[in-house]
């Protein structure tokens, strides 16, 4: 096999893909190459006098796979690289499957060892046959973009969504989406004159455009058309009618723009239940006035009635009670009312999740946290009466009290013989004035005294008990 990591040991037993599906091989049946099969068969020997199946199966670009003969006999394995016939010259692509598997899927498509179809391979591919087939590959992009410049200069109505080289860089193709017919003759000269290359137009529909694309649905996972769905069958809306589905063409609708193809999948199931259940139109005659349906729920076989006259409210029936009813109907006899019946019908009880474990809830970080800190300072700012303080602290001794508002001593009058004070140093002796330096910038203000004047210090207040200094605070300290 092409891949160390996959395969089996001596002994038979699978190693087991240590690459998780992405090795490049394209053995795993996942990862890079699309629609890949896994050989169960590869260590199994062929018993004695048959010889091998002579026909490969080759892979290209984006998935693309055909079978070719190999005539001269070659040792060509799964994951090597050969130069196969092509119309005209040689194409290069990687063997993607040998063995008796390919008889299967030969099978599978319908195609006998005879056809035209099956072509024949040269031989394994050289080192100068790869870096020709690498270097037309790399020109891929480019030739998409010029491409699509062409067409929009021509004005016509068609999507180019993919080139792609042959190995020998001498043709390529073009594939295209179009609503309509579209006359590309111009525009089959103006690539061929542009590339200098033989051009082939191919028209996809736009499953197989999203088959070549990929992609990921909105299930999450890798798109089925991509992967292992090949053949495309026809998808209705009539499919999501009958499986009770909202015709929502957002969500009905897949990465191509039609509906989706697993909307067949189910259909089946849908089908054989609904084979036992009335018609939509029936109308329901009982002794409070006809009844109309409204929906159902097909597994649970319940289904929703309603009044003519009293829409507002529905009434669920068990499929039995309106089998019941239709054949009173049909015997003209009018049936109860449907509240009677209502209350014979049992719903179950949905269990809901149970914290048995103790998990927390799903919607824990549904609801925003409110921040301690202003629940705090909302406290904080919230006023006190004076004498509910003073009470708390009178009953309270044993807690620490919170240092009071300095008591704000009166100014002294100032003396107009006094000298002003000066700074005394460590002896006693009062330090020199120092002498101000003159500013040469400075105007002389014959107004202002001359010499220093100093300001006198205020006592500085406490911020923390600013609310506290208030006329009644200081009277009652006083006071006491």
């Amino acid at each position: 096999m092409a891949c160390g990591s996959c395969g089996t040991t001596e002994n038979g037993v699978p190693r087991g893909c240590k690459s998780n599906g992405n090795c490049g091989s394209g053995t795993c049946g996942s990862g890079s190459n699309k629609l890949a099969v896994f050989d169960w068969l590869s260590n199994m020997t062929l018993p004695s006098g048959q010889e091998k199946f002579n026909i490969f199966e080759v892979r290209f670009k984006n998935g693309r796979k055909h079978f070719y003969k190999n005539p001269d006999n070659l040792p060509i394995t799964m994951g090597d690289i050969v130069a196969v016939e092509g119309s005209p010259g040689h194409d290069i692509g990687t063997v993607s499957l040998a063995g008796e598997l390919v008889k299967v899927q030969m099978k599978k498509r319908k195609i006998t060892e005879d056809h035209e179809d099956v072509k024949k391979i040269y031989r394994k591919a050289s080192q100068r046959d790869i870096d020709i087939w690498q270097q037309s590959r790399a020109k891929e992009e480019e030739t998409q973009r010029r491409g699509r410049e062409i067409l929009g200069r021509l004005g016509l109505q068609m999507k180019l969504s993919d080139v792609e080289y042959q190995g020998d860089g001498n043709k390529a193709t073009f594939y295209y989406t179009a609503e309509t017919r579209v006359d590309f003759r111009q525009l089959i000269r103006d690539l061929a004159s542009a590339f200098s290359i033989r051009v082939e137009m191919k028209q996809v529909g736009a499953r197989q455009e999203a088959a070549r694309l990929g992609g990921v649905g909105s299930c999450g996972r890798e798109l089925c058309c991509s992967t292992w769905l090949t053949d495309f069958r026809k998808v209705t809306t009539s499919a999501a009618r009958y499986q009770q589905l909202s015709l929502n063409p957002l969500k009905l609708a897949g990465q191509c723009g039609k509906l989706k193809c697993c909307l067949n999948f189910e259909l089946d199931t849908y089908l054989d239940a609904l084979k036992t259940f009335p018609k939509q139109d029936v109308v329901l005659k009982t002794e409070k006035g006809e009844a109309v349906f409204v929906k159902m729920d097909i597994f649970k076989q319940h289904l929703w009635y309603t009044y003519k006259e009293e829409r507002f409210k529905w009434f669920r029936l068990t499929l039995d009670q309106v089998l019941e009813i239709i054949e009173l109907n049909k015997n003209n006899e009018k049936s109860a009312t449907l509240e009677e019946y209502e209350s014979d019908v049992e719903v179950l009880v949905k269990v809901d999740f149970e914290d048995a474990v103790g998990q927390d809830s799903l919607t824990r970080f549904d609801v925003p946290k409110t921040s301690k800190r202003r629940r705090n300072n909302r406290n904080k700012n919230k006023k006190k009466p004076v004498g509910a303080v003073a009470n708390k602290t009178q009953g309270k001794p044993n807690q620490k009290r919170k240092p009071a508002a300095k008591q704000q001593k009166p100014k002294p009058r100032p003396n107009p013989n006094a000298k002003p004070n000066q700074p005394k140093a460590e002896n006693g002796k009062p330090k020199p004035k120092p002498r101000p330096r003159p500013n040469p910038n400075a105007k002389s203000d014959e107004s202002q005294p001359k010499g220093e004047v100093k300001k006198t210090n205020k006592p500085r207040r406490n911020n923390r008990n600013r609310k506290n200094n208030k006329p009644n605070n200081a009277g009652d300290s006083e006071k006491k």
